[in-house]
C-alpha cells in the first residue's frame, strides 16, 4: 500500500503540477505588443482588428513566437484612430499611433493607419521610433511603396501586404478586355463618389479604358450620402453603355444597384462598392445586387480555393466571429501576423534592422498566395498565379453568394450576364 501511495504521488505530481507549471512559465514571457492602428468604426478598420485577433490566437494557442530561446505571445493593442471620419485631420491619427507607441509599449505595428494621407504622413513618424509596420488595410496610393523605393535608408521600416491603385487598374483592365473579347463590348460609364481616390480612380480608368479601344460615354461624380443616381442610369442606358464602371465606399451605393436593377439596365455593373463587399450586402440590396462585380483588393476576402490555407482561414474566421471574411483588410490583416512571425523567428530577435531582414526574405505560402515582399519598396509582389505572388479577390455577386471570377487560376466561376443582357 506504501508502494501504491508513492507511485499515486508521482502520477499526480506528473499530471497536474508539472503542466500547471509549463503553463505558468509560458504565462511569465513578456508577450510582444503588436498595436492596431485602425479606423475601428469602418469596415476597413473592424474587419482587420478581427483578422489580427483570430490569427494572434491561433498563434498563441501553438505557444506563441520563438525568439531568444523562448516562446512569447503576441499581445494586441487596438487604438481608434478615427482616420475615415469626415473632418478628423491626420494630426489625431498620428496621435493615435504615437500613442501605441510611447504608452503601449507596441513592438510592432499592423493594420493602418487607414487614410492614404494619414499613412504618408506615418512614415516620417516610424522612422523617428524606428518601429516597423505593416500597412494591411486601406492606403490604396502607389505613394507609398514608391517612396520606400526612393529612400529606403528612412522608410525601411515600412511595408505593405495589401494592393494599390496602379495593380488593381491592371487587375480590372484585364478582367473588362476579356469580357470585351467575349461579348463584343466597347462602351463604358463611369459614376464615382466625390472624394479624391474615387476621382482620381474615375479618371485613371477613363484613360486606361480610352487607351484599350473604349469608349468612354461620361464619368459622373456624386456627393457622399446621394440616394437618386436615375439621372446618370437613365443616360447610360440611353447612350449604350455596356460596363458601368463604380467607384464608391459609401452605404448608398446599395441604392444604386437597387435602381440598375428596376430599371434592368443593359450594363453590367463592376468597380469597388465598400457595402457590396460585405456578407450582408445581399440583404440589404434586396438582392437586386445580383451579378455586381466587386475587387476585394485580396482573396480570402470571400471564400474561395486559392491555396490550402484560404477555405481553412475562411472557416476560422466563421466560426470565431460569426460571419464570413467581411472585406477588404480581413485576409492580410490576419496574414500580416504570421509574416510577422516568420520574421521574427528567421531574425531570432526583435531588433528592427534583423526583423526587417526577416520579412524581406520572407516566402511563405498564405490565404491569398505567395507572399513575398519586393526588397527595395516592400511592397508586396502580385500576381494572377497564386504559386507566384499575392491574387486578388475580384467577385461577382451570384445567387446571394460571393463567387470569385478572377483571376482565371483560382476563379470558382464566370462571369455571369443579367438575364436582360442576353
Amino acid at each position: 500500500m506504501k508502494r501504491l501511495f508513492i507511485y499515486l504521488s508521482i502520477f499526480c505530481f506528473i499530471v497536474f503540477f508539472i503542466p500547471l507549471s509549463v503553463h505558468n512559465v509560458q504565462a511569465a514571457e513578456k508577450p510582444i505588443v503588436i498595436g492596431a492602428p485602425l479606423s475601428t468604426a469602418f469596415l476597413y478598420g473592424w474587419d482587420a482588428e478581427r483578422g489580427i485577433k483570430l490569427a494572434i490566437e491561433e498563434i498563441n494557442a501553438k505557444g506563441g513566437v520563438a525568439v531568444g530561446g523562448k516562446k512569447r505571445p503576441f499581445q494586441v493593442e487596438v487604438i481608434d484612430t478615427r482616420d475615415l471620419e469626415p473632418g478628423v485631420p491626420v494630426s489625431e491619427a498620428l496621435l493615435a499611433l504615437e500613442k501605441l507607441i510611447l504608452e503601449k509599449k507596441a513592438d510592432f505595428l499592423i493594420g493602418g493607419p487607414v487614410r492614404s494621407e494619414a499613412a504618408l504622413a506615418a512614415m516620417d513618424l516610424l522612422n523617428r521610433h524606428k518601429k516597423i509596420s505593416i500597412l494591411t488595410t486601406g492606403v490604396l496610393t502607389p505613394a507609398y511603396s514608391k517612396r520606400v523605393e526612393e529612400n529606403y535608408g528612412k522608410y525601411k521600416y515600412c511595408f505593405r501586404n495589401s494592393s494599390h491603385v496602379g495593380v488593381m487598374m491592371n487587375e480590372f483592365i484585364t478582367m473588362i478586355e476579356e469580357l470585351k473579347k467575349g461579348h463584343n463590348f466597347d462602351k463604358a460609364y463611369i459614376m464615382v463618389q466625390d472624394v479624391a481616390h474615387a476621382r482620381g480612380g474615375g479618371e485613371a480608368m477613363k484613360k486606361a479604358l480610352a487607351a484599350k479601344g473604349w469608349t468612354v460615354i461620361d464619368m459622373k461624380i456624386y456627393p457622399t450620402g446621394t440616394v437618386d443616381y436615375s439621372v446618370g442610369l437613365i443616360d447610360a442606358g440611353k447612350k449604350g453603355a455596356q460596363i458601368l464602371f463604380l467607384w464608391m465606399d459609401m452605404p448608398e451605393s446599395a441604392v444604386l444597384l437597387k435602381q440598375w436593377s428596376d430599371m434592368q439596365l443593359k450594363c453590367l455593373p463592376i468597380g469597388f462598392v465598400n457595402a457590396a463587399e460585405q456578407p450582408g450586402f445581399w440583404k440589404a440590396s434586396g438582392g437586386r445586387g445580383e451579378y455586381l462585380i466587386v475587387n476585394l483588393v485580396n482573396g480570402g476576402n470571400a471564400p474561395a480555393k486559392i491555396t490550402p490555407w484560404t477555405m481553412k482561414f475562411v472557416d476560422a474566421y466563421k466560426k470565431k466571429w460569426g460571419i464570413e471574411p467581411e472585406g477588404y483588410g480581413t485576409s492580410s490583416s490576419y496574414m500580416a501576423v504570421y509574416q510577422l512571425k516568420d520574421a521574427i523567428e528567421k531574425a531570432n530577435s526583435l531588433d528592427p534592422d534583423k526583423v526587417i531582414k526577416g520579412l524581406e526574405d520572407g516566402d511563405i505560402m498564405g490565404v491569398y498566395g505567395r507572399m513575398r515582399f519586393d526588397k527595395k519598396s516592400h511592397q508586396i509582389i502580385p500576381s494572377f498565379d497564386p504559386k507566384e505572388g499575392a491574387v486578388t479577390g475580384i467577385i461577382q455577386w451570384q445567387a446571394g453568394k460571393r463567387v470569385q471570377v478572377f483571376p482565371p487560376k483560382v476563379a470558382e466561376g464566370k462571369v455571369l450576364l443579367p438575364p436582360w443582357m442576353k
